[in-house]
């Protein structure tokens, strides 16, 4: 008996240790568990919003541009393109900000999700933002957050001090905003100053 017990609290011990394999593998099949309960209930809900979305008519290019700030955060637009995916039947604007001596510089590019094509396209999108990962290495990281209720992927690179955020504005319009010298949380508040609600 001492002997069965002694057995069970060494496994015990060697399956709480977070290092050691098993616990690993055990951590990853909950995660794509997880993941993959996350993307049936996400292609659930994508059903009916796509058939929606196929109906509604996408922003024209005159609406983006009169959309996009002309400041964030005290930088100031220094270009923009509008329908840039236009002959694929997609609503796109893109823009570039940079403050006054051009070290720090804010890019965002935004779908509209509206009609067939822009539905499609953004559709595959919202599935990877239904996913949890996690990813950290030297030179940076990788991992999804929830911000205000919003799910979203950020993406630092330590080295040049670079930061990407990916995001879906109600399930319509893909954001995807960069900063050069900008670390997150500096890229996050030049969000936050773009007013995605009126986009809509």
């Amino acid at each position: 008996m001492k002997k069965y017990l002694l057995a069970l609290f060494v496994f015990s011990a060697f399956i709480s240790c977070k290092d050691n394999p098993v616990s690993k593998k055990i951590k990853e099949t909950k995660e794509a568990v997880s993941n993959t309960t996350n993307a049936v209930e996400e292609m659930t809900k994508m059903q009916d919003d796509i058939k929606e979305l196929q109906e509604t008519t996408p922003l024209t290019n005159e609406e983006l541009k009169s959309w996009l700030p002309d400041e964030v955060n005290g930088m100031k637009r220094i270009s923009y393109k509008a329908g840039q995916a236009g002959m694929m039947g997609i609503a796109s604007i893109e823009a570039a900000y940079a403050n006054e001596d051009k070290s720090k510089k804010f890019t965002i590019s935004i779908i509209d999700g509206a009609g067939q094509v822009g539905a499609a396209a953004t559709a595959g999108m919202r599935m990877v933002m239904s996913q949890d990962f996690e990813e950290e290495s030297e030179n940076g990281s990788r991992k999804t957050v929830t911000k205000n209720g919003t799910k979203a992927i950020e993406e630092y690179r330590s080295g040049n001090n670079n930061s990407t955020i990916q995001l879906m504005e109600g399930n319509r319009f893909y954001l995807e905003a960069k900063g050069n010298n900008m670390d997150l949380d500096e890229t996050w508040d030049a969000i936050d100053e773009i007013d995605l609600d009126k986009l809509g």
